[in-house]
């Protein structure tokens, strides 16, 4: 997993509240096995007409925001299933870090476990980074996870909260087995004199 620490990068402004999993990426895509590629299937149902054109309208396809590293949103982004494929499309298209006043704890979870950084303001906070990315079309925004900060168009700097364990895996790039990996060889040393006293559990 690759390391968050800090992320500048195009934002977009989703003037949405409860942008459930489906719409980040419909069902219907959920059987493509995990490898990369699932980029064009976020917000595919908004992105896209039925014949697979663009829709011009929707701020994904805007010149200015193309190549975004960064979203922020409305309150409880990623409510609904639990579906991890939405982290997945995020990742893939580009998107490391989801800025919202909250989240569905799954999807919150799931975009850690992925090296993403969502990050909780409050709703005041996001509502006037939004209209500043309005107002700024291609505007970038400055995530710093080692001084836990976010820094709007205007140079203005928000500090948000992280539990330390999660912050500290990002930090290193650390996913649930690459944590575990960072103790290998205690494990091994373990599993060799575990099975030197008893031999008959080999």
């Amino acid at each position: 997993m690759k390391p968050f620490t800090k992320l500048t990068a195009v934002a977009v402004p989703l003037d949405m509240a409860n942008i459930d999993t489906d719409k980040i990426i419909p069902a219907r895509f959920l059987r493509k096995p995990r490898l990369p590629g699932y980029d064009p299937y976020l917000f595919h149902d908004m992105r896209f007409n039925a014949d697979g054109s663009e829709r011009p309208e929707f701020i994904l396809n805007q010149p200015a925001y193309r190549g975004a590293g960064i979203l922020v949103t409305g309150a409880n982004f990623g409510c609904g299933s639990s579906r991890e494929g939405a982290a997945y499309a995020m990742l893939d298209y580009g998107i490391r870090c989801v800025i919202a006043p909250s989240f569905g704890d799954i999807h919150y979870a799931n975009e850690l476990q992925n090296g993403m950084l969502p990050v909780i303001l409050p709703e005041e906070v996001c509502r006037r980074l939004r209209g500043q990315l309005h107002d700024q079309p291609g505007a970038q925004l400055t995530v710093d996870l080692d001084a836990q900060t976010v820094t709007g168009p205007d140079g203005t700097t928000h500090r948000f909260e992280i539990d330390p364990i999660y912050r500290e895996r990002l930090l290193k790039g650390l996913d649930d087995v690459g944590l575990v990996l960072q103790y290998q060889p205690e494990i091994e040393d373990f599993e060799r004199g575990h099975y030197g006293e008893m031999p008959w559990l080999a």
